[in-house]
């Protein structure tokens, strides 16, 4: 670089703090996304030093969406769906998997990053015959989720739903009751609907897990890894679907896959009674 020039300077949508990381700019980072800032890349590169397979991981999650949109709309007749923790979109969207298989789905996706906002309102167009909504809230106040105008009118909370909870609950610490919010949102929602969970744990390999847990909430973040225990509790007194909570990458996989423990996520889907 010449003297006297200077990197160029990031500039953010309105509402967007550069100085803070986010956990969706930081997933977006490890997915090959631009949608990220220099504080968001620092995170993800400390996490990745303390997890070399962490690129593997992401990817991992988002094909357990793929297979659990699939599933819920072939096997569990499930035709609207909320998102909560969307992040920056990642094509397919989960309504576009969804929509692929049935048009007509509804699908109201949920995320507190202005930056997401951005993105949803450009990307996460529905197909003519369903419907897409984007809303702009937080997983710590589930009423101010259900009870949004923009969901009231998207979906049927009288016929059953698809909640999706896709590596959110880590971002919630036990303090704050994320059992307790989850209950809120099981709550709402009738007979026949269906939670889908992925978490991030330690049961796999502590040592790596603990120093990206340690580089996230040395940069100011909240981020808790949680037991097989501590992730089966979410799904409350609702069926869980075979193959039970396990390994993110062995939840119904595509193919067999060679080390399912090397994603080090816990994966499951239950059912309302």
């Amino acid at each position: 670089m010449a003297e006297g020039s200077s990197a160029p300077t990031e500039v953010a949508p309105p509402g967007v703090n550069i100085n803070v990381p986010h956990s969706a700019r930081i997933y977006d980072y490890w997915l090959g996304g631009k949608d990220n800032f220099a504080v968001d890349r620092a995170v993800g590169e400390a996490m990745i030093q303390a997890i070399p397979g962490m690129r593997y991981m992401a990817k991992e999650n988002r094909k357990f969406v793929h297979r659990v949109a699939r599933d819920l709309v072939e096997k569990e007749g499930i035709r609207q769906f909320l998102d909560i923790g969307t992040g920056i979109p990642t094509r397919p969207n989960l309504h576009e998997v969804a929509q692929s298989l049935d048009p007509t789905t509804h699908v109201v996706y949920v995320d507190n990053d202005p930056i997401v906002l951005v993105h949803a309102r450009a990307l996460m167009i529905s197909r003519p015959e369903g419907r897409s909504e984007y809303i702009a809230a937080d997983i710590r106040r589930p009423t101010s989720i259900l009870d949004d105008p923009a969901l009231r009118d998207t979906l049927d909370l009288k016929q059953p739903v698809g909640l999706t909870l896709i590596a959110i609950l880590m971002l919630l610490s036990d303090e704050d009751d994320p059992w307790g919010k989850v209950a809120e949102l099981r709550d709402a929602l009738p007979s026949g609907s269906c939670l889908a969970i992925t978490h991030p744990t330690a049961d796999f390999n502590p040592d790596e897990v603990n120093a990206a847990v340690a580089a996230a909430t040395g940069a100011g973040m909240t981020l808790v890894a949680r037991t097989r225990e501590a992730v089966e509790r979410f799904f409350g007194d609702w069926e869980i679907l075979e193959p039970g909570v396990s390994p993110v990458s062995a939840w119904r996989p595509d193919e067999p896959v060679a080390d399912p423990e090397a994603a080090y996520y816990w994966a499951g889907v239950a059912r309302k009674p």
